[in-house]
């Protein structure tokens, strides 16, 4: 079983770095993406830095271009799992969206439409919306009306966005998910009982999760308090990476069986320094025993099994390449997960516990297919 061990951790851990340049282009290609759709000053960069907790975030500050008007965000700027788009504001004069709207909606995922609730006039909006309606790529839509609270009284503030949610609605021909929020403290302060609170922050969250459930995943660091979670949350996001580039380079025949482990093995060790503990072969060998006896067999098992199903004809270019990259996802996140509770205990000298590691390696495998598999319907 040792000898077993030293071949696995030999074949995860190579002696020199992959290349993994083409993996990790290719998801930073396909992130998950939010194109946010609206007039200037609507809220759209004060959504994105609500969203990602990065209070400098503005248009010209951390966005690039992506055409000749309209910026994109990539969050983290390192190792991104998440992109937002952002087109210029429709009101502005002598601006002609077409190009970008046709760019946008070519690598989106899912629209957000951002509207003021005091604004009632978003001709420019809805011309756009005819546009992305008619092309019919864009299937998941989320109306974010903002500044609720700056109307004072709260009849004419439902009046307000009533009329500029039966705007687009008759413009996109169905009823569509909306939150109304005010990002701006001094408003919710100045209207009885919203306790100077972001208005309609948590509603927004969980809109927002079913339009792209990986962001669901960036939000967990609102509802963990204890220091072995906290700790990982400062690293998910680079685990994400990870998961999304081992994904990327799951999808080809064959690359995977050497791409994936790879992949994983660099994760490993880049988690390990930043715990402090050297990633050596007897940490491997206790981390996959703690997994469980079978672990390092049945990855091998699998990952050869899938590698072999993508090239089957017709079968393996679709289903057997989706099921790969499901599976290839969720499996290096889960080893992520239960890689930085492992590493946390051992960094502080403490026992490691096996149930606890094997309950949150499954947790995390089963969020993280889910998650991939609904962001890729």
């Amino acid at each position: 079983m040792q000898r077993f061990f030293k071949n696995i951790y030999q074949y995860i851990n190579p002696d020199k770095d992959p290349a993994l340049q083409a993996a990790n282009q290719e998801w930073e290609s396909s992130l998950p993406t939010l194109w946010l759709l609206g007039k200037t000053g609507a809220g759209k960069s004060t959504l994105v830095a609500t969203v990602t907790g990065n209070e400098l975030v503005e248009v010209g500050n951390g966005f690039q271009p992506c055409t000749q008007t309209a910026v994109e965000y990539a969050f983290p700027e390192e190792n991104p799992v998440l992109r937002f788009l952002d087109t210029r504001g429709l009101s502005e004069a002598d601006y002609d969206p077409s190009d970008d709207i046709e760019a946008c909606q070519a690598q989106s995922h899912a629209l957000v439409i951002v509207m003021k609730a005091e604004e009632p006039e978003q001709s420019d909006v809805l011309a756009a919306l005819k546009k992305i309606r008619k092309d019919g790529r864009i299937d998941s839509v989320l109306l974010v009306h903002t500044a609720c609270l700056s109307i004072i009284d709260p009849e004419q503030r439902l009046q307000a966005i009533r009329y500029n949610q039966d705007q687009v609605e008759k413009v996109w021909g169905t009823t569509l998910m909306s939150v109304h929020v005010d990002f701006h403290e001094e408003s919710a302060d100045s209207v009885a009982g919203y306790n100077n609170e972001l208005f309609g922050l948590s509603a927004l969250n969980t809109q927002l999760a079913e339009l792209l459930p990986i962001i669901q995943l960036m939000q967990q660091a609102k509802q963990h308090g204890d220091a072995e979670h906290n700790n990982f949350l400062k690293l998910q996001q680079e685990i994400m990476w990870y998961a999304g580039s081992a994904a990327a380079s799951d999808a080809l025949p064959g690359v995977g069986l050497v791409s994936v482990p790879a992949i994983q093995g660099k994760m490993l060790h880049s988690l390990a320094r930043q715990y402090g503990v050297e990633w050596n072969r007897k940490r491997f060998t206790e981390f996959a025993g703690l997994l469980g006896s079978s672990f390092a067999l049945k990855y091998a098992t699998k990952l050869g099994v899938r590698q072999l199903a993508k090239f089957i004809p017709v079968y393996g270019q679709t289903v057997g390449s989706a099921v790969a990259v499901a599976i290839s996802f969720g499996m290096t996140y889960a080893i992520g997960r239960a890689g930085c509770k492992y590493l946390y205990h051992i960094s502080r000298g403490e026992p490691v516990n096996e149930t606890d590691i094997r309950h949150i390696f499954e947790q995390a495998l089963k969020q993280a297919k889910e998650s991939h598999e609904k962001d890729n319907q």
